[in-house]
């Protein structure tokens, strides 16, 4: 891991983010104190979702394509 000054980093930042994306960690630090770490990006992996992941927590009624009751649907307007 190689640490280097705000003065540097802003002179050489091209060079830093080429290194920093070939797997290099790179520590910049501000009057001796590291404040940011320059690394390559990950992107998170999601999780693989298939068929019948909610299967046996939904549950749909018998009667769920069945016409409303008329008082029902009068409500509507």
């Amino acid at each position: 891991m190689r640490t280097v000054n705000v003065y540097e980093a802003k002179a050489r930042f091209s060079e830093l983010l080429a290194a920093a994306a070939g797997g290099e960690e790179i520590v910049v630090a501000k009057n001796g104190k590291p404040m940011v770490k320059l690394m390559a990006y990950s992107a998170p992996v999601a999780p693989e979702r298939g068929f019948g992941i909610a299967r046996g927590v939904l549950h749909v009624p018998p009667d769920f394509d069945e016409p409303l009751p008329p008082e029902t649907l009068d409500s509507f307007g």
